[in-house]
């Protein structure tokens, strides 16, 4: 057996027992030399002979999925989102497509947290003032009293929704297979996409990227948002026309915006830089020690059973 793994975080100190596992198990595994996700011909030049791949965010295109060898049987995720993955050309070639959901949810949902946080005290702006010995004043906002809209209420929108619940916020929720009993409970109100974009002070956006949510927030949908709202999206990038909501921090009609995800990765050229409560982290909302270890398990584990002809309860394509 011959495996390749790429996920730039999989050779950290937290995945050694995953990786000590699975390279117990296979002949030869080949690392990431890159240190970054890999582009299509780049995934191809890592293929040949490969049975099984562990992926992080790489672009897995249908014309790689083409041209990829007979030996491919599976593409294991380390994480949740697959829309980098081609499924139907996948599901065409005859390769299984694993993700490893759950395992990171309290590390995107506190890192949502954190920049709900700093959009409401414009955190960054004032640390970088203080540096170069400014003294300024600054008003925020609170987050208790406020509204927290949640679109998508996964596995990462409910974690949101309990912290949120605890600031005395009031959280709203958007999800088509609504969890009835879960909002019940943690008196979650449950609207329309459109009701909870319009009567959100905080919008956190928690839906994968395929072609319904591409941009699923424009420039209509921006506008009628309640005036300051600040969004914050650390799902994907495409989720958010950048450019509409540039438009709308520039005019003052959004309040900020908290990103970690972004339509092009990394963030070389966008219209959103350099514009004040504009936050930005590198898609780095899985990348705490404890998901990083869940997410390096559960990809091993995945892989090896779709290779060992067992069971593998997280196959997205069976």
């Amino acid at each position: 057996m011959k495996i390749l793994v790429t996920p730039t975080s999989f050779l950290k100190p937290e995945n050694a027992a995953a990786k000590a596992k699975l390279e117990a198990f296979a002949d030869e595994v080949v690392y990431n030399d890159l240190g970054r996700p890999l582009q299509a011909e780049e995934i191809l030049e890592r293929l040949d002979g490969v049975d099984g791949y562990v992926a992080g965010l790489d672009y897995i295109t249908a014309d790689v999925l083409e041209k990829a060898p007979a030996s491919l049987k599976v593409i294991s995720r380390y994480g949740a989102g697959v829309d980098r993955v081609d499924m139907p050309a996948a599901t065409a070639k005859g390769i299984k497509v694993t993700n490893t959901p759950g395992t990171n949810s309290v590390a995107v949902c506190e890192l949502a947290f954190t920049l709900m946080l700093c959009a409401a005290r414009n955190v960054p702006k004032l640390h970088a003032a203080v540096e170069k010995g400014e003294w300024p004043r600054s008003q925020g906002v609170e987050l208790r009293g406020k509204t927290l809209g949640i679109v998508g209420m996964g596995a990462i929108g409910k974690n949101l929704a309990t912290r949120a619940k605890a600031f005395g916020m009031t959280v709203n929720a958007y999800d088509p297979y609504f969890d009835e009993a879960f909002a019940k409970e943690y008196g979650i109100g449950k609207l329309s996409l459109d009701e909870v974009l319009t009567t959100s002070d905080f919008i956190s956006l928690h839906v994968p990227l395929n072609d319904s949510t591409r941009h699923m927030i424009d420039a209509s949908k921006i506008a009628e948002m309640k005036d300051g709202a600040i969004i914050i999206n650390t799902a994907r990038g495409g989720i958010i026309d950048e450019q509409a909501a540039a438009d709308a921090v520039k005019n003052g009609k959004l309040g900020g915006l908290g990103l970690d995800a972004f339509e092009q990765e990394p963030l070389i050229d966008s219209p959103l830089k350099g514009l004040d409560n504009v936050i930005f982290t590198p898609h780095t909302g899985a990348h705490t020690a404890e998901a990083v270890s869940g997410m390096g398990s559960m990809a091993v584990d995945n892989v090896i059973a779709v290779l060992s002809g067992e069971d593998c309860p997280y196959v997205l394509n069976k």
